[in-house]
Formats: structure tokens, sequence, C-alpha cells
């Protein structure tokens, strides 16, 4: 028999799934500002659409709480269930939190794909969740028609150090932690069409934390981070200038991209999500590069890097420390380049 091929299940990957942020903000706006939103102790809510929340607690601490959830991006289960976990984690550490406590959600479809299976889905995420030291208190399970699990991640923050995506200032110098080119990759696992060895170091650097790179993020003068997902580089470098009122140049030549993602893209390998991302972005976005570079900073990511900025006399020991690199700057106004 042929093994299950998770990524044929669902109509898409991962965090390409994602609405796209024209599509997002038509959805938020209706309810921006609504009472529920709104609270004395609420210092990060959903107006600068940050990666977490942060409710601040007596006793001069924060909670940082975040949800994802997907679709499979791999065919492994545990893999998958790995990424998964990786990928809700990370919102957290972006805002310079530590996880405590997480929930899981999985959609099922019954009958058509084996509850073992996603027993191995669940396995895999707990082994990244005990990495993380991440304790899982339980979840929610229903029948749906594809696929998609994740996790609701509860954090702790000193208030005094949590990191928004809405400190940036001209000037700072932006650091991305992973290498670019994940959304075509998996775009190429679901077509089956992805060299082993391409899919390998994908999946390698999805499963990976963003641990280090978010604990360091106070010690070295960070004014603003994100992580890197479902809007692209591009995306989610909008938000952080949007947030901080500043605009941005990212140089591309300096920009980390995996290796096979570009002849992958040049392959047709592109996932609808990306699409979505670089229409929106295109509009306010100047660049003269090629298409396939302006492509590479739209790619959806799961379990993408963190984007940081932070003083420029301290993005090279940031870089080495994080595993990352300086790819750009932060600048006045709110033009966003790609030279």
């Amino acid at each position: 028999m042929e093994p299950t091929r998770l990524t044929k299940s669902s109509h898409g990957a991962g965090c390409a799934c994602k609405l796209g942020p024209a599509e997002l903000e038509e959805v938020i706006a209706p309810i921006r500002g609504h009472a529920a939103t709104i609270h004395p102790n609420l210092t990060v809510g959903i107006e600068n659409s940050d990666d977490a929340g942060v409710y601040a607690l007596e006793g001069g601490r924060s909670l940082v709480q975040s949800v994802d959830i997907f679709t499979p991006v791999v065919d492994d289960p545990a893999d998958w269930g790995r990424i998964a976990a990786a990928n809700a984690l990370s919102d957290i550490y972006a805002m310079g939190g530590e996880p405590i406590t997480s929930l899981q959600f999985l959609a099922w479809p019954r009958g058509e794909l084996a509850f073992s299976i996603a027993s191995e889905v669940i396995a895999g995420g707990l082994e990244v969740m005990e990495k993380a030291r991440c304790t899982v208190l339980g979840g929610h399970s229903i029948d749906g028609p594809e696929p998609t699990f994740g996790y609701a991640v509860t954090g702790l923050v000193d208030p005094d150090r949590v990191i928004t995506n809405a400190g940036a200032r001209p000037g700072d110098s932006l650091v991305l932690t992973k290498p670019l080119g994940i959304g075509i990759i998996t775009t190429s696992i679901k077509r089956g069409n992805c060299p082993p060895e391409v899919a390998t170091a994908a999946i390698e650097l999805m499963t990976s934390l963003n641990d280090e790179a978010g604990r360091a993020l106070a010690g070295h003068d960070a004014t603003a981070a994100t992580d890197v997902t479902g809007f692209g580089l591009l995306g989610h470098l909008a938000e952080m200038c949007d947030a901080s009122g500043v605009g941005a140049e990212i140089r591309f030549e300096a920009v980390p991209v995996l290796e096979g993602s570009a002849r992958l893209l040049a392959g047709g390998n592109w996932a609808g999500g990306s699409q979505r991302n670089l229409e929106a972005i295109r509009p306010r976005l100047s660049s003269d590069l090629p298409e396939e570079s302006v492509k590479l900073a739209a790619d959806a990511q799961t379990s993408g890097g963190l984007l940081v900025a932070l003083p420029p006399e301290r993005a090279s020991a940031y870089a080495q420390l994080a595993g990352g690199r300086e790819i750009g700057r932060v600048t006045s106004g709110g033009a966003l380049e790609l030279i």
C-alpha cells in the first residue's frame, strides 16, 4: 500500500492557507474597538496585528497568549505535529515571552484518515512542546473536512521586557533569523516534485524553535520583533512599519534563502497564499528587482524566523547568537523598498 499523503488531504498547505492581509482586514475591521477587546490590563491587543496578546497580572508579570492552527505542510504525521508546535510557540518567543502551557486543537476527517495517524501528529507536537518545557493541558477535537492541527499557547513575560511590532525606529537594523523559501518548498512537497534533500532541510528549519532568538531580544535592546509566517517577509515587515510609523529598506542579496527554493519557484511552485501576499504588498512596494526576488520576499512561511529591529551596534552580535543575518534597515516615512 502507498503511504498516506497528508498534503493531498487539504486544499492548501500550512500558513499559506491563512486569509490574505486584505481579507483579514475586511474581517477584523467591523470589530475593532469592540468592548470585549478592551481592558485596562490589556497592554497588547489586536490593534497592531501583533503576534500575541499581552495581559498584565498582579505581581509584576504578564500573560502572553496566541493561537495557531493549519493544514498539513508535509506528509509525515509526526513532522507535521512538530512543525505545528514550533510555529505556535514562535508567537510567544517573538514577544519576548516564555511559553508555559498550551492547548491542542485537532480537526480530523472521520472515515477518510485513520485515527492512528492523528495520534502520530499529536505525538510529534508533544515532542517539541516537551523540548520547549511547555505543558500541554489538553485540547479539543472535531470531525472536519480536512485535517487541521495546532495550539493555543500561554506564556509569561516581564512587563518591562515585552517586545511588540510597534517600536521600530529610523536607523535601526533589521535581522532575520531563518531563511525564506519555505512556502515554495511546501508547495512543491504537496505537488510531489520536491527533491528529498530540499524537503529535509525545510522540515529541519520548520521544526527548530525560535527560543534562543526570543530570549535574546531584550538583552540586545530590540525595539520591535515579529515572526515571519503566512504573510511572508514583506507582509510582516509592512505590519511592523505600520505599527511603528516607519518605513524600511531590505537588501535582497543579504536575505537568506533556502537552497533549492529559487529553482522550485522557477518551476512554478507558488502558493495561492503567497500570491495574495504579493497582491496586497505590491501597491506600496518600491523595487526594480526581478519578479522571482519579489516573490521570494512575499513567500508565505510556516514556522519561519523572527524579524527583529534593533540598534545597529547590537545587530551583528544578535544575528550571530540567533543564527540570523542583517538584511536591511528601518527608515523614516512609510516607504517599503526592496533593493
